[in-house]
């Protein structure tokens, strides 16, 4: 077995989260990739290993959680907290009683939302210094899609965090093809993710690829930056006009059975430091556990050219960071949510309320400051 160096890791293992509803076909995909070489390096973390038939033969076994598979990946089953289980996969790779692993593929159960999970590389520090979230995807059985998106409200969030939606079954179809944009299914995926890139799992030649290939760290140059965003910030989908208002703002969403919101926050003019952290706080405070996730990039009055990076989950906003530029020329300040238990119009009416308050409130802080 190879052991790390035995030094905190320059850089963060990146973590790709496999997700979708029961039946979805996530583990066929996983043992798909799994049989792929390039998958030797990889830490699989699944929720519980009795639902989770994988094809491997168990060839050692390290403890009573992490066994080396065949292929030389580890699968890690999930009995205890994910925290605590990624803290001891990275110690027990750096003693070397584990092989090095430089990947890590959680697996989902069927009925799990992701958001807590996004939530534990933000809000926990070992975690967060130690792993960081590079993708993810979320596969949608093309015949039970629509149906489970309007009667599990579970689908509906798992689909509204994907950057890549997967569909599968679509031979089961009449024809057999996969849904196109504009059919009842694509309209549904599109109604609850207006950015993640959607194919048919026919099109995914190189599974293991796909699993290894996740987004970069948003720390990085303008480039990273750019790719890590993708298309989440570009502005107004072609099938909404933004509506603005005399401070500027420009908010669009979409409202989705049962009850998730996609809603895209975009302000013209820069907001003070101040008035920032009162927003991020007050967001916190008001929405709670239905901020499912928020990401993106704020133009701050102190900071010219130097754009602060905005993400969370749930409750929890990660500490900012700081770009050295802009990754491209548009500088306005773009936030995309995903929020449950509210509607479009609520969400955009209290966005609104809370950044119009903290920009008055710190307004009058720098005003007595003055005096």
């Amino acid at each position: 077995m190879t052991a790390d160096n035995g030094e905190r890791p320059r850089t963060r293992t990146p973590v790709t989260i496999l997700s979708g509803f029961l039946g979805s076909g996530k583990t066929s995909l996983l043992n798909k990739a799994m049989r792929d070489p390039a998958m030797a390096r990889t830490l699989v973390v699944i929720n519980e290993f009795g639902d989770i038939p994988l094809d491997h033969a168990l060839v050692t076994s390290s403890n009573d959680t992490i066994m080396v598979l065949e292929n030389g990946c580890l699968c890690c089953t999930v009995f205890g907290d994910l925290v605590s289980t990624l803290n001891r996969a990275y110690h027990q790779r750096r003693a070397g009683d584990i092989p090095f692993f430089d990947h890590v593929v959680i697996e989902t159960s069927g009925l799990a939302d992701p958001s807590p999970v996004l939530q534990a590389f933000l809000s926990e520090p070992t975690l967060e210094g130690l792993y960081r979230v590079g993708r993810v995807i979320v596969l949608v059985d093309a015949v039970n899609g629509v149906s489970t998106i309007e009667n599990y409200t579970e689908s509906a969030r798992q689909i509204a965090l994907a950057d890549l939606i997967i569909i599968t079954k679509a031979d089961l179809l009449p024809g057999g093809n996969a849904p196109v944009p504009g059919s009842q299914l694509g309209n549904a995926l599109r109604r609850l993710n207006t950015t993640a890139r959607i194919i048919p799992v026919e099109s995914v030649l190189d599974v293991a690829a796909l699993m290894l290939d996740v987004k970069p760290n948003p720390t990085g140059d303008a480039e990273q930056v750019r790719r890590w965003l993708d298309l989440e910030l570009s502005g107004c989908g072609s099938d909404e006009e933004c509506q603005s208002d005399s401070a500027g703002y420009h908010g669009h969403g979409h409202q989705h059975s049962p009850a998730v919101v996609s809603f895209n926050y975009i302000r013209d003019e820069p907001i003070p430091r101040e008035a920032l952290q009162l927003l991020l706080t007050s967001l916190e405070r008001n929405l709670g556990p239905g901020l499912l996730r928020v990401k993106g990039l704020v133009n701050v009055l102190e900071e010219v050219g130097r754009p602060a990076v905005v993400q969370g989950a749930q409750h929890l906003l990660h500490n900012l960071v700081w770009l050295d530029a802009w990754p491209s020329q548009d500088q306005r300040t773009r936030l995309v949510f995903i929020v449950d238990t509210m509607t479009r119009v609520q969400i955009a009416e209290m966005v609104d309320l809370i950044d119009r308050v903290a920009r008055r409130t710190a307004q009058a802080r720098l005003r007595q400051t003055i005096d």
